[in-house]
């Protein structure tokens, strides 16, 4: 069993829109992370983790996630599913909750210009 403290979280920033706390459980197959999301992140075209899948809990607020055909519409309590290889960017006011597996590292979140 592992266990990491809030007090032992890392902030992080993926951008001005883009930004939370990454709980380090040092396991390759799962980690977890909370992000605040405030307009569109990334700011153009779009993000796609090549290894990893994220599951996203909304805490709080609502948006759209974007995707090439698809534009998926979410609030409070929803839940969603991004596959590896989805292109997608968010649009929204929120906060989420997102475990990863296997875990998320940065090397393998790309930003794809349109």
């Amino acid at each position: 069993m592992k266990i990491v403290k809030l007090k032992d979280a890392n902030e992080f920033s993926n951008s001005d829109n883009c930004k939370g706390l990454e709980y380090p459980l040092n396991d390759s197959d799962i980690n977890f992370a909370t992000s605040q999301i405030t307009g569109r992140y990334p700011e153009k075209g779009y993000c796609v983790n090549e290894k990893c899948k994220e599951l996203i809990y909304v805490i709080d607020g609502k948006g759209t996630l974007n995707k090439k055909d698809e534009i998926i519409s979410f609030e409070k309590g929803d839940v969603m599913l991004i596959e590896k290889g989805e292109l997608y960017y968010w649009n929204a006011n929120c906060k989420i909750v997102m475990p990863c597996t296997p875990a998320w590292y940065p090397e393998q979140h790309k930003m794809i210009e349109d």
